[in-house]
């Protein structure tokens, strides 16, 4: 059936959000053919929010019920003691949230490697969503041993000459400890001229992280814009994540207003549990 974008868009925490005219096609419950039993768990990539305060953070995932975060460096600093950074895990856990994992984090060198495990741990992280090389791959999967700290490798697009897309991940790590896997970023594997539900079905099986954003236009140059406006098909792609059974964060990663990101960040989410509610 056809359903416009303006039913998809809710009154969410931060005010009622305006909408489009647009439109798309998504699966009604009657004839879709994903297990509706399997529910996903929307989160927060706080670089949405990099121009705001920690505190503003916390407050702008509550209102929004935005239980499970990723944090930037700007709301979990590097330079961080590990005494400062197990009191900022502890603020965020009192307040109601889970502080699943950090980054992007980019590991280019042994030494890097090294302080970002050890941030990873002091901070309480269960993941690291990381960008590294191929050469440091094996140094990683000891130190994810020993750890236990997982790494979801994130891919950049047509801009990145090591990973650029789900599958240059993938052919890497798909011998490695399953607890290296992809942090598939979805706007841009489909700047590569991918289809994100396609992409999902091909490597669900060591995909740890997902970014969720959307795209102006499919290819190199597109922009981000609020979840919903752009050319990516969101239904789509919230199916297939369905059908894989995924069960880890689907991160909202608003990229396009840093100055008022709390805005966009509130409509992608009211379009993104809307498309839920009907799929």
């Amino acid at each position: 059936m056809k359903v416009s974008r303006k039913n998809f868009i809710r009154t969410v925490a931060l005010g009622t959000v305006g909408a489009t005219t647009s439109s798309f096609a998504v699966a009604s419950k009657n004839n879709t053919t994903q297990p509706e039993d399997h529910k996903l768990t929307v989160g927060l990539a706080s670089y949405t929010l990099r121009k705001y305060s920690l505190d503003e953070v916390i407050d702008i995932a509550l209102g929004l019920n935005l239980t499970d975060v990723a944090f930037k460096s700007f709301h979990l600093p590097y330079e961080s003691t590990d005494e400062e950074l197990r009191l900022i895990s502890a603020k965020v856990k009192a307040r109601g949230l889970n502080l699943y994992g950090g980054g992007v984090i980019y590991m280019k060198t042994p030494e890097d490697i090294e302080k970002y495990f050890n941030y990873a741990k002091a901070a309480g992280l269960k993941m690291i969503i990381g960008v590294t090389t191929h050469e440091l791959l094996p140094q990683i999967e000891k130190k994810v041993k020993e750890t236990d700290i997982k790494l979801a490798i994130h891919n950049h697009g047509p801009e990145d000459e090591i990973f650029p897309s789900p599958k240059s991940v993938y052919d890497k790590i798909k011998n490695l400890d399953k607890r290296i896997g992809l942090c598939m970023d979805m706007g841009h594997t489909f700047r590569l001229n991918l289809d994100p539900a396609e992409e999902i079905k091909k490597y669900k099986d060591r995909l740890l992280d997902v970014h969720i954003k959307d795209i102006n236009e499919q290819n190199a140059e597109g922009k981000p814009v609020e979840i919903g406006r752009g050319k990516m098909n969101i239904p789509s792609l919230l199916a297939a994540l369905k059908e894989v059974k995924y069960s880890g964060i689907v991160g909202i990663e608003y990229e396009k207003d840093g100055e008022h990101a709390k805005f966009g960040l509130a409509e992608s989410v009211g379009y993104v549990r809307a498309v839920l509610d009907v799929i």
